[in-house]
């Protein structure tokens, strides 16, 4: 049976992709202390004790902010890891599908993003996700890299569970209301990356994932708290009244046609995928 390596297989999207194929017998989810992808001689041994015939990269350094300090830390994981990765894959004749962010942009344009848009990241964060996909390009063509937007899931740390435990503590929440872009659902997105691997004709190459609309982190967290039935009292303010380390895209909204295309899927409306989390979250 052809093995599935899965690597930040215990992050959100790896529980996400385990959920969402729970008797999947061929998929392997490996945890960062399972498997180092910066260590060469590491992964070689594991792609010969398993011949993957694809591997998912779901491992990342995801804190925007702390990475505008921690650029080596963030540079290896994001940069450096995804190249060793795409040589192994390479070596090995395994496809690679990589996951990447919408932080390439640099939010200076209104229209949908599509995946041969410029790109100009903002901060650390989206400069080294930048730097491992031209990695990923460069080394090994036998590659699908998916740039998704604002993940959550009922798994790990993130907005939704943010917003929750939040409003059950504070009276007034302050939300950022001038940043557009597009929640993304983790199951939903897991639940492509399964087609995508099992699909007996896929053009390799770049392809954007997100859930279908708009929002703002004010629209985000104001359907978070009423299909949550908490009455925090939320108001919006501008990016300039929240300033962080790292610099956000002000608007950061993708096309997904050509993945709707080449995969003939039907992409669900943001606000009907969080009201399908938030009830598996508050059903425990």
């Amino acid at each position: 049976m052809d093995k599935i390596l899965i690597f930040g297989g215990k992050g959100q999207l790896g529980q996400c992709l385990r959920a969402a194929a729970p008797h999947d017998d061929r998929l392997l989810f490996l945890s960062s202390s399972e498997a180092d992808i910066c260590d060469e001689s590491r992964l070689t041994l594991l792609f010969k004790q398993y011949t993957p015939r694809i591997v998912i990269n779901c491992a990342a350094y995801t804190a925007v902010d702390k990475a505008e300090d921690e650029v080596e830390a963030a540079t290896l994981l994001n940069a450096h890891a995804p190249a060793v990765l795409a040589g192994v894959c390479k070596a090995h004749q395994t496809e690679l599908v990589h996951i990447s962010t919408d932080f390439v942009f640099g939010g200076n344009v209104t229209g949908w993003l599509a995946e041969t848009d410029q790109t100009q990241p903002l901060g650390v964060y989206g400069q080294t996700k930048l730097d491992g996909e031209k990695a990923i390009q460069q080394i090994w063509e036998r590659h699908v890299i998916i740039r998704t937007s604002w993940l959550y899931a009922e798994y790990g740390n993130n907005f939704v569970k943010t917003m929750m435990r939040l409003a059950q503590e504070r009276d007034e929440l302050r939300i950022v209301a001038d940043q557009v872009g597009t929640p993304t659902y983790g199951m939903d997105l897991a639940k492509v990356i399964l087609l995508l691997i099992d699909s007996p004709e896929r053009e390799y190459g770049i392809y954007h994932y997100s859930n279908e609309g708009t929002a703002s982190w004010y629209d985000f967290a104001h359907a978070i708290l009423r299909m949550s039935h908490l009455d925090t009292r939320l108001v919006p303010i501008p990016t300039s009244a929240f300033p962080t380390k790292a610099q956000r895209p002000a608007y950061s909204v993708m096309d997904k046609s050509k993945i709707k295309a080449q995969f003939n899927i039907i992409i669900p409306h943001w606000r009907d995928s969080l009201q399908c989390c938030l009830e598996k979250i508050l059903l425990g």
